[in-house]
């Protein structure tokens, strides 16, 4: 039978457990570690309630102190601390069960690879008017310009740091969606909601504020069950969701992305997207999906992180993990950086493949469809990327520029690092090409199509890259039209023909 400090404590167990689940909304699911410490938060706050309830049973008051000694041996806060400590080493236990250790074959296949990728057939060559020149943080230094343009939007709003690349009509974007200046800022624009968004053109560099005829309600900026993230769990409790990401339709219209997180191998290894909850930003309507489900127009299913935590595991556990850690053979890991490509209306994450040594060189590259996780390998050895970068960097060493991650391109069929070079106030002033295989090829100009022309001739000059030998081949036929691009802008001309 309870006595009334029991039904006392019982309650305010209750209530505080149902305030920290609404901040820290844990998935309620076994197979996530951060319900594994929310219980723990709830047993320990359990045991700060029953000693403060009881604390007068604990107090000597003829010698003016607290009895710690008597307060932690009663039964239930012993049962509570060993309780925790039963957790503890079960949780210990099944991570360490589910670790490389033990499963190092099943973390090689979490990602699939195709090995014999050929890069001229894949990578199609790309035109200056297509290549894009920002990166995330120039964006945003864009993005913050062109909010400064509004005068009713800067005093209410902020613009978000997201700032995530995707392709929109077949043009390389990064979007990011408003926020909420404050508390009560919200409280005077919450019955519209947030105005719109900010799209920046990564080809053009224009930003551009899109404005909606119905404001955005759900987003993370909101308080209360209009936060995305709580709007989420209470409508998914169970599922676990890996990084969240703000994306538009073709047609503009706003959404955010919910990867759902599995655990495939053992009780916590092996994490892997295995679905897509996406949310209408406006009205605030959900649909889950199944991986192979998810419409086109969606960009970002499988984290840039994850997908590279994976290859890693690939790339460590083919010759097992003891190998992994001793004797390292056939060890192969990522770079430290990673970017992305268009392919025909998808986005692909790029990122180099080096040996576990970590020296200057590359042994190839990867691309990664990432709506579907296809991954294919490129065995082209060649420059690191910071090499690249730091070649670059010297070209113009005068003039004190920052490289930024290259973009993988196919100029002229040959593997191509672009890089963006600007100034302190990371504003683009200069573009730059390094050959893949021969770093030491760099051509720059102040505009992409001087950089790419100048990149031509340089590839044409080289005998040690073959160009010449492609550039040599004559075709034969008749010339229809000509496009000549100025400005970015492309002029079409029909040349004239004898006897027209």
């Amino acid at each position: 039978m309870m006595n009334s400090r029991t039904w006392k404590s019982l309650l305010i167990i209750i209530i505080l457990a149902i305030i920290s689940f609404y901040f820290m909304l844990p998935a309620i699911n076994l197979q996530n570690p951060d319900f594994w410490l929310f219980v723990v938060w709830i047993l320990l706050l359990a045991i700060g309630v029953r000693l403060f309830i009881n604390n007068s049973d604990y107090y000597n008051a003829r010698r003016n102190e607290y009895d710690i000694e008597k307060a932690f041996l009663t039964p239930p806060i012993s049962r509570l601390l060993l309780l925790i400590g039963i957790i503890a080493i079960i949780f210990t236990g099944l991570t360490f069960a589910s670790s490389p250790i033990f499963h190092s074959n099943a973390y090689t296949k979490l990602i699939d690879i195709k090995l014999d990728g050929n890069f001229q057939d894949d990578v199609a060559v790309i035109t200056f008017n297509q290549i894009p020149t920002l990166d995330k943080q120039s964006a945003q230094r864009l993005g913050d310009r062109k909010m400064g343009e509004f005068a009713d939007l800067v005093s209410q709003f902020e613009v978000s740091n997201d700032y995530a690349q995707i392709n929109f009509q077949n043009r390389p974007i990064r979007v990011t969606p408003l926020l909420y200046g404050g508390f009560f800022k919200w409280i005077n624009n919450r019955a519209y909601g947030l105005p719109g968004y900010i799209m920046i053109d990564m080809v053009t560099q224009e930003g551009e504020v899109i404005r909606l005829d119905e404001g955005i309600k759900y987003s993370k900026s909101d308080k209360f069950g209009r936060n995305i993230d709580r709007h989420v769990r209470l409508h998914y409790p169970t599922l676990m969701f890996a990084r969240t990401l703000f994306e538009i339709d073709d047609s503009g219209n706003p959404y955010w992305l919910y990867p759902v997180e599995g655990r495939t191998i053992g009780w916590f290894g092996g994490k892997d997207i295995t679905g897509l909850v996406v949310i209408d930003a406006i009205t605030g309507d959900s649909t889950y999906y199944n991986i192979g489900d998810v419409p086109e127009w969606i960009d970002h299913v499988f984290p840039s992180e994850l997908i590279l935590e994976q290859y890693d595991w690939y790339g460590a556990y083919q010759n097992g993990w003891l190998n992994s850690i001793f004797g390292q053979r056939g060890v192969t890991m990522t770079t430290e950086g990673y970017n992305f490509l268009v392919i025909e209306d998808d986005l692909y994450v790029y990122t180099g493949i080096t040996s576990v040594g970590r020296d200057e060189s590359n042994i190839g590259f990867i691309l990664t469809n990432q709506r579907t996780k296809e991954t294919t390998y490129y065995a082209i050895p060649g420059s690191h990327e910071y090499s690249a970068m730091t070649s670059a960097e010297g070209a113009v060493q005068h003039l004190r520029y920052t490289a930024t991650f290259p973009l993988l391109l196919n100029i002229a069929g040959e593997p191509t690092y672009f890089i963006a070079l600007k100034d302190d106030g990371q504003l683009v002033k200069m573009y730059a090409m390094v050959n893949v295989r021969q770093y030491n090829i760099v051509a720059t100009g102040a505009t992409v199509q001087e950089c790419e022309l100048h990149y031509r001739r340089m590839l044409s000059s080289d005998p040690t890259i073959g160009f010449g030998e492609i550039a040599s081949n004559v075709v034969s036929g008749v010339i229809d039209y000509i496009v000549v691009y100025v400005d970015g802008q492309p002029y079409r001309f029909v040349p004239e023909r004898a006897g027209a």
